[in-house]
């Protein structure tokens, strides 16, 4: 592979050599779905539950090529509909090779839903596309599995933003899920998400399909001194000399979140800057947060009233353990406990904030710093 002009890879899945530790949980991983064990993956947004599917399927196809690895992610769906459709579109087409018989084979499997077909000008692998009628999801669904199961190749799925199913207005999603998964024996899930708490429920709690289904992986941070020494080689290579106390310090600003970490070091890795200051993470976090000003001013005038003086009063403390106690109510002069509990669960609810080690903080570490810098 050819080397990055920038080895601290903000955006995709680039090797290996550019992926940072996050062994213990890719060998978890892989054992599992090889001992015939679907996967639940659980972590908060940036913290590189995406980066670690691919690294994981990256090493499963260089081990066993014969296994086929297949990623998608459903965070934009919002019907069952709209499920089977981007489930058809990555995985008909994909057991086969791409030629005339294998056309045939899908087509005629899925004649009643009338498939249309493109081609992916790199690879040259058909995708596939669905015609679903109404009343005709868990028909089609069926299909799907079927075609997976009557393959009998070995295969590895993942889901990315699992969760994403239980906001669609067909209530037994995850119940006609459950029903075909089961029943497929060559062919084992990774389930992703990013909302801890809805993806607790749907694998933790006995009430709901997938109870006891799948194996919890949860991803917490890179350790500090591994990531310190897998960033400093790279700079160090670059004639950069990254002290271990200012990497500790921006390890701290952004709780040792991946994402943020990667992104102030690209920035600092451009600066050729040969020893690198306090000042320099500062400036390369300020630079990031200039460029999302017009993004964080939008999210904040969404807000209502109630939500945007308690996302402030959070940002300000930067951690919150009692958001609800008088003190905290006080101090930032917050609306009656009623309005509180209301914007607390919506700013939950569309990932404005979370609860971090058992504390409530702005989910974006960024836009946190920017409420605290700009917002009275």
């Amino acid at each position: 592979m050819k080397e990055l002009n920038n080895p601290f890879v903000v955006y995709g899945y680039k090797g290996p050599d550019y992926f940072c530790d996050r062994v213990a949980e890719t060998e978890r991983i892989m054992s599992g779905l090889s001992n015939e064990r679907n996967i639940t993956l659980i972590a908060p947004r940036r913290i590189g539950k995406t980066g670690l599917i691919h690294h994981v399927f990256a090493s499963i196809r260089e081990q066993q090529p014969d296994i086929c690895c297949i990623y998608f992610d459903i965070l934009a769906t919002k019907t069952l509909d709209q499920f089977i459709q981007i489930m058809a579109r990555n995985v008909l087409g994909r057991l086969d090779t791409p030629s005339q018989s294998a056309l045939r084979k899908v087509q005629d499997f899925f004649s009643a839903f009338r498939p249309t077909m493109t081609f992916d000008a790199n690879t040259g692998i058909p995708t596939f596309s669905l015609d679903v009628a109404r009343g005709q999801q868990e028909q089609s669904l069926k299909h799907i599995f079927d075609y997976l199961k009557l393959s009998k190749k070995r295969c590895y799925i993942a889901i990315d933003e699992f969760q994403q199913i239980t906001k669609y207005p067909e209530t037994d999603t995850e119940a006609l899920l459950r029903s075909f998964i089961q029943f497929v024996p060559n062919v084992y899930f990774i389930f992703a998400g990013s909302k801890q708490h809805m993806m607790s429920d749907m694998f933790l709690s006995p009430e709901r399909p997938f109870y006891q289904g799948a194996q919890i992986v949860n991803i917490k941070e890179i350790s500090e001194k591994v990531y310190y020494e897998f960033s400093n080689e790279k700079l160090l290579k670059h004639g950069q000399e990254l002290p271990e106390g200012i990497f500790h310090y921006l390890y701290l600003r952004v709780d040792g979140q991946t994402w943020y970490v990667q992104a102030v070091l690209n920035r600092i890795y451009s600066y050729q800057t040969d020893q690198i200051s306090e000042s320099d993470i500062d400036s390369a976090i300020q630079e990031l947060i200039d460029e999302e000003e017009v993004a964080f001013e939008n999210y904040y005038s969404s807000l209502t009233t109630n939500q945007a003086a308690l996302l402030v009063a959070i940002a300000k403390e930067q951690r919150v353990k009692s958001p609800m106690a008088q003190s905290f109510i006080s101090k930032y002069r917050l609306p009656a406990l009623s309005s509180i509990k209301t914007a607390l669960e919506s700013l939950s609810d569309s990932q404005f904030i979370y609860q971090y080690q058992g504390e409530y903080i702005v989910y974006d570490r960024f836009f946190g710093m920017w409420l605290r810098d700009r917002i009275e």
